[in-house]
């Protein structure tokens, strides 16, 4: 539009910010940039083992979780292969199954969840080479128990791996944190440093998984694909969890905020084990894009699911107090608007 946002609460980043250790450790890096990056990123995945209480051999760093569900695909998908996923689910995930010729079997949500026991079923009928499951859940926020996950793994198809994408598992209630060994066969856990640590531009995300697995990526990953300055930075903002806390009570608050909003204007606020709130505007999906657009034209930034029914809903990321505000002010405006625009 040719001008700035007030707001930016479409992108489920962390407005709050990576720990100040991870920027001071990537400003002093910036002298040895000239440097190629540790192909084996040995520091990070020895750091990560033991805070995943794995091995080294269990951890794959990759270029975000995008990344790695790229390398997950081109490794295990041939053309023609199935791969089962959630319709409405986390898009990018999709592109790489479509790039290397898989074929999409999609599920749809139940009570605003992707359904995994219908994913698991879904998988045994087709002879999926892959699941995914993203919990918690985007763009929904919701969530499974990890007790129920867990379980679930005993009804995975043999020769079907499920991909578990933890990106918001920072946020989630304990819960729904699965108890998996991380040398299990049927599942590869993602995680980021894109959410909770407030590293979204630093593109570092990781896996645990077998050994066997694990080694295998060698064999396609880009091995200069991580920088030196990501490295440094992911490693120094793992070793602060006290910003990370930081982090996580900010974005309650926020979820807080955005709830209150949501109910002041006669909406409701989905539960969210996420750093964003989905916001039903109580209405069908063109209503709900309405008001999308008015936000957006009055300066809010949000994004919305895009599959029915839960295209009714629109996505609020967590985000300052002053973007609150903006977002206070304009909602009801943009409902205003689009409630006449659906009278006319």
């Amino acid at each position: 539009m040719g001008r700035a946002f007030r707001a930016r609460l479409g992108a489920n980043e962390s407005v709050f910010g990576p720990s100040p250790r991870a920027i001071a450790a990537m400003e002093r890096e910036a002298a040895q940039i000239w440097k190629y990056a540790d192909a084996t990123n040995f520091d990070l995945r020895a750091a990560l083992a033991e805070h995943m209480q794995a091995r080294s051999e269990n951890v794959i760093i990759g270029e975000g979780i995008d990344g790695l569900l790229g390398y997950i695909v081109r490794l295990l998908v041939a053309p023609g292969d199935r791969v089962v996923t959630s319709d409405g689910a986390y898009p990018t995930f999709n592109y790489h199954v479509t790039g290397f010729g898989g074929d999409l079997v999609k599920v749809p949500y139940r009570a605003d969840r992707e359904d995994l026991p219908a994913l698991i079923a879904r998988a045994a009928e087709v002879d999926a080479k892959l699941v995914y499951l993203a919990n918690p859940d985007n763009p929904m926020g919701s969530w499974h128990s990890g007790a129920e996950i867990a379980a679930a793994l005993e009804d995975l198809p043999g020769g079907t791996l499920l991909i578990l994408d933890e990106a918001y598992v920072e946020f989630a209630p304990a819960e729904a944190v699965p108890l998996i060994a991380p040398d299990d066969p049927r599942v590869i856990r993602l995680r980021t440093f894109s959410k909770g640590y407030g590293m979204a531009g630093a593109r570092v995300g990781y896996g645990i998984g077998a050994a066997d697995l694990i080694g295998n990526f060698d064999k396609i990953r880009n091995h200069f694909g991580m920088n030196r300055a990501a490295q440094v930075g992911a490693l120094a903002a793992l070793g602060d969890q006290a910003w990370l806390e930081h982090v996580v009570a900010q974005v309650n608050g926020a979820k807080a905020r955005i709830a209150a909003i949501a109910t002041e204007n006669g909406l409701a606020a989905l539960p969210s084990g996420t750093n964003f709130v989905a916001v039903d505007c109580g209405r069908d999906g063109d209503f709900a894009r309405a008001v999308l657009r008015e936000l957006v034209a009055r300066g809010i930034f949000v994004r919305m699911p895009f599959v029915a029914p839960q295209d009714r809903c629109i996505r609020i990321s967590a985000g300052t107090p002053a973007d609150m505000e903006a977002l206070a002010e304009a909602l009801p405006q943009a409902l205003q608007a689009a409630h006449a625009r659906a009278s006319a």
